[in-house]
């Protein structure tokens, strides 16, 4: 089993590269998905949320109002940290469920947007950065995506910067480009990852 981190900023197109390296054959660990998993109605992670934040942060129907608390967090930094610290314990042990259950010749990649900043390198044979300018990233969080600049710019902020996650990087994906200049460079990271 080969195990990779794989990480990029918010907007520097993650998302896509995790999306072909499914579609060449490697087993996905979305960091996000699972975060939004563990924090479904009825399961401890959201009781604790609801706890640490208040009732607010649910909506009528009893779900996460991810908006709500979104901008509780990414405005003040040891709320942040409070979430995280009942988000990540939970995420950690559901990727590791997940990883165990992967085939002994799999290629495991685990797509950790907060990889950088949680100091997880370390446990991954090849990390894959993801990497794109910062001014990339606004133009589409701001024009794909749909946020307010000021909100893009708090996110981007809240996160390592550009030189922080190219520190740890093992192969670089340069995500500046058209989408169509992104394939290639995903097909030769997996070729790298498949001869590991």
């Amino acid at each position: 089993m080969v195990k990779v981190g794989l990480t990029g900023g918010i907007g520097a197109g993650k998302s896509e590269v995790s999306r072909l390296l499914a579609s060449y054959g490697a087993v996905v660990v979305d960091a996000d998905k699972i975060a939004r998993e563990v924090v479904e109605p009825g399961t401890p992670g959201l009781a604790a949320v609801a706890e640490e934040f208040g009732e607010d942060v649910l909506t009528p129907d009893g779900t996460l109002d991810r908006p709500k608390l979104g901008g509780i967090v990414f405005n003040d930094p040891e709320k942040l940290k409070a979430l995280n610290a009942i988000v990540h314990p939970l995420v950690g042990a559901r990727s590791a469920e997940l990883e165990a259950s992967a085939g002994p010749d799999a290629v495991v990649v685990h797509d950790v947007p907060l990889l950088t900043e949680n100091g997880l390198a370390a446990l991954y044979d090849t990390v894959v950065v993801v990497d794109a300018a910062p001014q990339t990233q606004l133009d589409r969080l701001v024009r794909l995506r749909g946020m307010a600049e000021d909100e893009a710019k708090s996110r981007m902020a809240a996160q390592a910067t550009r030189e922080q996650r190219l520190a740890i990087a093992d192969l670089v994906i340069d995500n500046d480009g058209p989408l169509e200049a992104l394939e290639p460079q995903v097909r030769a990271v997996w070729e790298r990852l498949r001869g590991a």
